[in-house]
């Protein structure tokens, strides 16, 4: 598949670990590197197959995660005189904990923002009846990851039956053709499941360019994919920018279409 997401757009290595980490509750100053190291593999071997073009950070991530391991492995005494005594672990734990700060720090300053904009002021140059933008009223939810999105679909691939996907048949399914039909199904549906939108597919050609064309639509800002609850199923929802219609004389303003 010749269709490529640039997945710097999305999160770092650092947000895959920290994603991980969260994702089973995992004591960040006692990271079972093992494990982590094995699950960090099994989503760039995702990355992979789905042609993402996986950043060199992600590589040299993972090169570190398994010398970490091997360190770990080695006994006390075979390792220098004053390395014995450190944690391997220790640095990465810094990273991620100063990383998770500035994530923090940075996702405040974005929720400012967003309080900023949907502030209301009475214009004073329009006519009556002309139409401005109303700030969405939408409840709390959590916008869900690259790998949200990841994990769902590896979740997804793993239970289509294998015989599925050895079906004999012509596939020339596009991505270029799942963000058509995907816009479409937007414009008629409220929200659509991203777990049944993967489901409805018949071959793994099918459930690849549905997932492209997703991320692909989240990176152009024309849906969202979000989550009721944190790591919860996730939903694709338009991005809708609701009009009012401002009327003077009343010091009111009413929502239009």
């Amino acid at each position: 598949m010749s269709y490529k997401v640039r997945l710097h757009i999305f999160e770092g290595p650092l947000d895959l670990l920290l994603h991980l980490i969260k994702s089973q509750e995992i004591d960040i100053y006692n990271i079972p590197i093992a494990q982590i190291t094995r699950q960090y593999l099994d989503y760039l071997e995702v990355m992979q197959l789905l042609d993402l073009n996986i950043a060199g950070d992600f590589l040299v991530m993972a090169a570190t995660l398994m010398a970490i391991k091997s360190k770990l492995l080695l006994p006390k005494e075979a390792l220098p005189p004053e390395e014995q005594e450190l944690d391997p672990r220790e640095e990465l734990v810094r990273r991620l904990l100063e990383y998770q700060r500035f994530k923090a720090l940075a996702e405040q300053l974005a929720h400012l923002e967003t309080k900023s904009r949907q502030l209301f002021t009475r214009p004073t140059n329009l006519a009556v009846g002309d139409e401005v933008p109303l700030p969405p009223q939408e409840g709390p939810y959590f916008e869900a990851s690259l790998f949200d999105l990841l994990s769902a679909f590896s979740q997804a691939m793993k239970e289509v039956p294998k015989e599925v996907f050895y079906e004999v048949m012509r596939d020339e399914t596009t991505v270029e053709q799942k963000i058509k039909e995907l816009r479409a199904f937007i414009q008629a549906n409220t929200a659509l499941v991203f777990q049944e939108l993967l489901a409805g597919c018949r071959t793994q050609m099918a459930m690849i360019a549905t997932f492209l064309a997703i991320l692909e639509l989240v990176r152009s800002q024309e849906v969202v994919a979000r989550q009721d609850t944190l790591f919860g199923p996730i939903q694709i929802v338009r991005r809708e920018q609701p009009v009012m219609r401002f009327t003077y004389g009343t010091g009111t303003s009413q929502a239009g279409h």
